[in-house]
């Protein structure tokens, strides 16, 4: 490689969510700014769609993905160990395998990028002398949320979810106790000492890359940049860069692609609830009355129902699991919407299906990278947010953004019956309520493009990262 060309190296943590905004993220480094970029990504024994998209990406060469082999923590965890606290502990166990990959690199790295459950490398990129920086893979606000964290956990006393009033963050939108991250909810679990651990660390850092931009955040990102009570707790420079998505990348023999082909525009209503987000038995078959009441025509990502939390799917799908025999469906359901619905098991291309021009509104469990991607496809959405940080990214698309709807009462409160479901895909998809949401993400999806175009907010952020490694 050239000698004068920038290296910058990349930690994903595991899980397709997570490894797919890193990619991202890599590959405009690599092609906008000429940076040579080796990512390592700590891998599991996930599904199938990580293990292609790494070949895909590896394929076009554009950046080097170095894989840290999956490590057992099943010693370390038991039946109550949550998500959050699994992912921390994965990292922390990968770290020497990460540390002997950093040491091999022949060229000098200008910075090393860790994604949100990577900041336990710290004493790594300081003993490597690298100017370290935090890749934040989701909003403005949630961020927020993470550099107060540390003061809220000194100023209230008890469960926050028991709070009457709403949580004060400098500057920005209080949050409602109902919609505190997963984390916060039981102040006497591992993983909200994980969380508070996590949240220190992100101050230690000589910058922040947030998944978000100017103009859709602004008061937010005003507020973290010069709020003197955020700013108090960390001085870090941020970086909006967002929105980064996948391209559109449509294979010549996808089925879905070719059904939605002969659809008419808007006709489509999109459902998937992300890469590792479950439903119950009994919201599954509520699910499944509520779209064949509505008649009206879907694609359905479907997998296997948990009654063990929303979560558990995120580090526990099998490769080779092609979603069984549907047999936790209605009997009948596919017969009788085999006219009006397609139904996918376990995954489908999101980012085409999003993009394609017959499909005119998401059901989605409002993960930030299913959220962005709706956004910059101008598809409004319903919010069925499930777990970590996605009632906050609920509450945001509908009371703040005004492109979604979402259940009266919150999905892991309660069971979402068929009758709302009905009604909500009427709304979205047929009433004078919905011209007002489709006229709001089309505002959005044209503000994501000048945000990223050259001369955008986004890419004169980028640039001025790429300026502040590059003089380091």
């Amino acid at each position: 490689m050239d000698s004068t060309q920038l290296h910058v190296a990349i930690v994903s943590s595991p899980g397709i969510g997570h490894l797919i905004p890193v990619l991202v993220l890599g590959n405009r480094l690599a092609t906008h700014h000429n940076i040579k970029i080796t990512i390592l990504t700590i891998t599991t024994n996930s599904s199938s769609p990580e293990i292609e998209f790494l070949k895909k990406f590896n394929e076009k060469k554009t950046i080097q993905i170095i894989p840290v082999p999956s490590i057992d923590i099943s010693h370390l965890i038991d039946s109550n160990t949550k998500l959050f606290t699994q992912l921390r502990i994965l990292v922390r166990e990968a770290l020497p395998e990460i540390r002997s990959g950093i040491a091999s690199m022949n060229h000098r790295l200008v910075a090393l990028i860790v994604d949100i459950f990577g900041t336990q490398i710290l004493p790594i990129a300081e003993e490597f002398n690298i100017p370290k920086y935090v890749f934040h893979p989701t909003n403005a606000w949630s961020l927020a949320l993470f550099m107060y964290q540390q003061v809220l956990d000194q100023e209230i006393e008890g469960e926050y979810v028991d709070l009457k009033q709403p949580l004060e963050i400098p500057g920005c939108k209080a949050l409602r106790p109902d919609d505190v991250m997963d984390p916060m909810m039981d102040r006497s679990d591992q993983q909200y000492h994980e969380y508070l651990k996590l949240a220190l660390e992100y101050t230690c850092f000589d910058g922040i890359l947030t998944n978000t931009w100017e103009e859709l955040e602004e008061e937010t990102i005003k507020a973290l940049r010069s709020n003197e009570k955020l700013r108090s707790v960390s001085r870090c420079p941020i970086y909006p860069i967002g929105p980064l998505r996948r391209t559109v990348d449509i294979t010549e023999h996808d089925e879905v692609i070719h059904w939605l082909d002969k659809q008419n525009q808007k006709s489509i209503l999109y459902v998937s609830f992300g890469s590792g987000g479950t439903l119950s038995s009994e919201q599954i078959i509520e699910l499944a009355w509520g779209l064949e009441l509505s008649q009206h025509k879907f694609v359905w990502v479907v997998r296997p129902p948990s009654d063990n939390g929303t979560d558990s799917a995120y580090l526990n799908s099998n490769e080779n699991d092609t979603g069984g025999s549907l047999e936790y469906l209605p009997k009948g359901f596919l017969t009788r919407t085999k006219d009006m619905g397609l139904v996918v098991p376990m995954w489908a291309q999101q980012v085409e299906i999003l993009s394609h021009l017959s499909v005119g509104g998401f059901i989605s469990h409002c993960g930030w990278n299913s959220t962005i991607e709706s956004l910059t496809s101008g598809v409004p959405m319903i919010a069925w947010p499930l777990h970590a940080e996605q009632k906050m990214n609920s509450t945001m698309l509908t009371e703040e953004l005004g492109v979604a709807i979402r259940p009266m009462i919150l999905p892991t409160k309660k069971l979402v019956k068929r009758e709302e479901i009905q009604e909500m895909v009427r709304i979205l998809m047929h009433t004078k309520e919905e011209k007002s949401i489709r006229e709001n993400v089309k505002k959005l999806k044209l503000s994501a493009e000048n945000a990223l175009s050259e001369g955008g907010s986004s890419y004169n952020t980028m640039c001025e990262f790429v300026k502040n490694i590059r003089t380091s």
